[in-house]
């Protein structure tokens, strides 16, 4: 049986317009843990949405600050939770000029619309303060992130804290579909971006908060277990 694994993600309030917009677009409640409906974009395909969606469903709609991991040996989720309330009370949050719907590569996530080096330096710090509590990578793991194309500093990345996206190869992404065929790619953007447009209002987006995720077990999705107000 798999252990349980933790993740460090940001997630908006979940009475904001922002996280009804990504549950609703991804099927999936992940305060709740359960299925809800879709709110396919205009233009998409009702019958095949829930299948472009099923990857980023399983994480919940989220931003991830430190990915899964399992816990190390002599820590327990009771002293992950007190350390991320003890932590989050320390610290400043940070305001984003906004987000915008982008195509990374074959799939599609609301990115920050300007780069923020307050954003980079917080998920860094967020990352090495939660040290203590990862487990070492497991080698299945390990050899499955060095089939990426990997540079040597995202290698190290890897080696120190078990994912190779930190530091300054950190991109702060919320992801709203799966793997899409090229062809589609550009249209199912701009349905999601007119989406978005309609669904959540402009202006900034202040980052004040964290949130602990777990999954019971590898093929189990994500669940938000506690969300925490900086300061």
């Amino acid at each position: 049986m798999s252990r349980q694994r933790y993740a460090l993600y940001y997630a908006p309030a979940v009475d904001s317009a922002l996280w009804r917009f990504g549950s609703a677009a991804l099927g999936y409640d992940a305060l709740t843990g359960e299925d809800i409906p879709f709110a396919v974009p205009a233009g998409c395909d009702g019958s095949e949405w829930p299948a472009l969606t099923d990857e980023p469903r399983r994480y919940g709609f989220h931003a991830t600050l430190k990915a899964p991991f399992e816990l190390a040996d002599g820590r327990s989720e009771d002293q992950l939770r007190a350390f991320a309330r003890n932590y989050a009370a320390g610290l400043d949050g940070v305001t984003l000029s906004g987000l915008s719907v982008t195509a990374l590569g074959s799939f599609i996530a609301l990115t920050p619309s300007e780069p923020s080096e307050d954003l980079q330096r917080f998920a860094f710090a967020l990352v090495q303060a939660f040290e203590p509590f990862r487990a070492p990578l497991a080698e299945a793991d390990r050899a499955r992130r060095l089939k990426s194309p990997l540079t040597p500093a995202q290698r190290a990345y890897l080696e120190a804290y078990g994912y190779p996206y930190v530091g300054d190869a950190f991109r702060f992404h919320m992801t709203l579909t799966g793997s899409l065929p090229a062809e589609r790619v550009g249209p199912i953007r701009q349905s999601l971006e007119a989406a978005y447009a309609a669904a959540v209002p402009p202006g900034t987006v202040a980052l004040d908060r964290f949130a602990l995720f777990r999954q019971d077990g590898r093929e189990a999705r994500f669940r938000l277990l506690d969300s925490y107000q900086l300061g």
